[in-house]
């Protein structure tokens, strides 16, 4: 069992250093009561901002950290005005997606009796789902290399074999290990565009042979028109959905908006040897500095470190902080008892974070 962890920090752009900190602290705190794992947690730079004053988004130095690290802890990167030459976002996230070969983009999507949601959800029904993006190629695989001539542009949308394996397997040991918690009935939905596409078309047949191994479990297939009507109309009947890259950054952020908003929308995007964990929403450059952003998204994001961490290492110590962790945060925002202003409340992002260490380790 492995106790000593190495952890990359990008702290990122806009509010990315306001909800870096204090996530960061509760990290710190929960490590040091556990005294069964420690995490040496460095900061490295990358950025929109760092690129404005050096030229460089994401440094060969913060590469070798991350590549180097045991687990990735990446703020919200990125801002407007600063942009490459072609016009495209600084997005050191998916260079560290495509370098480490983080094939799995994973997004929870939870509801708990409570919080804020856009739904009328029937009495009883809790939403517990995730979705679980292809994060290195799909659509994105041209990105920034795209062909424009003066009538015409084309992007490439690719998908193999290789990619496509990997990400299956991943999505069916999900759902086997959230079915033998309890937090799902072990059924992964296969979300395409296969009566359209042949790239689809191709997609659906690899999940369908990988599932094969998998006789315990439910696999089954949806068209993402469809899936976005169903992720509003009975979204507690989905346990693990898996989908193309630009499919998932869709639904991500559905799934997001159904949680109450992308405040609450952690992620990680996890490889065989790598993993990064960062929060959905970007980094809101007209608030920062206000000490009013939510950190909730980037606290249930540590969260999901401390599960992976955990698991992978047979530490569970951390699977349990993991759980507690994701489970406090819930607790507050279920409760009311400090929501941010993207909630309907008042508190600042220092009252908020003090709330989820409240929950941990008072109430």
């Amino acid at each position: 069992m492995k106790t000593d962890f190495e952890i990359a920090v990008f702290a990122g752009d806009g509010i990315g250093p306001e909800i870096t900190a204090p996530t960061v602290d509760i990290l710190r705190r929960m490590a040091e009561v556990s005294g069964a794992y420690t995490l040496s947690m460095t900061y490295w730079p990358a950025g929109a901002a760092h690129y404005a004053n050096t030229g460089d988004s994401l440094p060969a130095a913060s590469m070798k950290a991350a590549r180097a690290s045991d687990a990735i802890l990446l703020s919200a990167m990125g801002l407007p005005d600063v942009r490459y030459a072609d016009g495209t976002e600084i997005s050191p996230q998916i260079d560290l997606r495509k370098a480490l070969v983080l094939f799995a983009g994973v997004r929870p999507v939870t509801i708990k009796a409570g919080q804020p949601t856009p739904l009328n959800l029937p009495a009883g029904r809790d939403v517990d789902f995730v979705l679980v993006r292809e994060s290195t190629e799909g659509l994105f695989f041209t990105q920034g290399r795209g062909e424009v001539e003066t009538d015409e542009a084309r992007e490439t949308l690719r998908i193999t074999r290789d990619i496509s394996e990997k990400l299956f397997r991943f999505s069916f040991d999900l759902a086997r290990s959230r079915k033998a918690t309890g937090r799902g009935p072990g059924k992964v939905t296969c979300v395409d565009k296969a009566n359209v596409f042949r790239a689809f078309a191709f997609f659906r047949e690899i999940f369908d042979e990988t599932a094969k191994a998998y006789p315990e479990l439910v696999a089954d297939h949806a068209y993402v028109d469809a899936t976005a009507l169903w992720m509003v109309q009975k979204p507690w009947d989905f346990d693990v959905l898996v989908t193309e890259n630009m499919f998932g950054d869709i639904l991500s952020d559905l799934g997001a908006g159904l949680m109450g908003g992308l405040g609450l929308a952690p992620s990680a995007d996890i490889g065989l040897d790598h993993a990064v964990f960062q929060p959905c929403h970007g980094s809101a450059p007209d608030i920062a500095g206000q000490g009013i952003a939510n950190p909730m998204a980037m606290i249930l994001s540590a969260a999901m470190m401390l599960d992976w961490l955990g698991l992978r290492h047979d530490n569970d110590a951390m699977v349990r902080d993991g759980a507690r962790l994701r489970e406090a945060v819930e607790r507050v925002v279920a409760e009311g008892r400090a929501l941010t202003r993207d909630l309907g409340g008042e508190a600042g992002t220092a009252v908020a974070a003090d709330a989820v260490l409240d929950a941990l380790f008072v109430a």
